[in-house]
């Protein structure tokens, strides 16, 4: 399917069939309701299901072969957390990505992720020290082969192999808020920025302060690390919009 289309065609609904299989395959969550959220959340997060694009529900749900009751509460649930908007009667639309909402929710990913490796600073052993640093090291490796979508997977599991250091269940779930709609932009610009050779010199500064015990200067490199993103991400979500017009 074409970027930010919509599905318009038998050919179309196939092709993506085929395409969110793979996602189905994984989710071994037997709940209706559940099930239908995770695959439904994965897809648009990794832009399966693009920005603006409209789904029928009497596709989706023969797609995810479910009835529409329990897809019906996994887009209440999407639409909570402004991923989609439900259109009555119809299905739902991919909510597209805006430089407003994503400029907020950076400027609170800035503090809480601070906020995260302060808190896993002072709790990190050896062994996550050296797991983050392998973890930048495929980051380099990955660079290397101009695989920048593996790259993004891997950015993700860094922050998010922090969060989970700092060992705080409602910091965690503050930040699962808006992790989605980060990663999801992260790949939709993807090509729209430079190379983040400088997000991994970053990644190894805000490892060098965890290592030397040093809780602020790890919380202040993690915020100016999100702020940079934040800028680089902005000003390409712009060239974007402006190069699709």
């Amino acid at each position: 399917m074409s970027e930010d289309k919509p599905k318009s065609n038998e050919n179309d609904f196939n092709n993506f069939k085929k395409e969110l299989s793979a996602i189905i395959k994984k989710v071994e969550e037997p709940l209706l309701p559940k099930r239908a959220y995770s695959i439904l959340r994965h897809a648009i997060r990794n832009l399966l299901l693009h920005p603006g694009q409209n789904v029928l529900e009497r596709e989706m749900a023969e797609i995810l072969d479910m009835s529409r009751i329990p897809l019906k509460e996994a887009l209440v649930r999407l639409q909570t957390e402004g991923l989609i908007q439900i259109v009555p009667r119809r299905g739902f639309t991919v909510k597209t990505i805006e430089t407003k909402e994503l400029k907020e929710i950076y400027e609170i990913a800035e503090s809480l992720d601070g906020l995260a490796t302060e808190l896993a600073t002072k709790k990190i052993q050896k062994p996550e020290l050296q797991y983050l640093n392998s973890i930048i090291n495929e980051q380099e490796n990955t660079l290397q082969q101009n695989n920048l979508e593996e790259w993004s997977k891997l950015d993700d599991q860094f922050h998010a192999n922090i969060i989970n250091l700092a060992d705080n269940y409602n910091l965690k779930r503050s930040i699962n808020m808006y992790t989605d709609h980060l990663y999801r932009a992260r790949l939709y610009t993807i090509n729209y920025r430079p190379i983040p050779y400088h997000s991994i010199i970053e990644h190894r500064a805000i490892i060098k302060c965890m290592e030397a015990q040093n809780y602020e200067s790890a919380r202040l490199m993690m915020q100016s690390h999100r702020k940079r993103a934040k800028q680089v991400i902005l000003k390409a979500l712009d060239e974007r919009k402006l190069i699709n017009k």
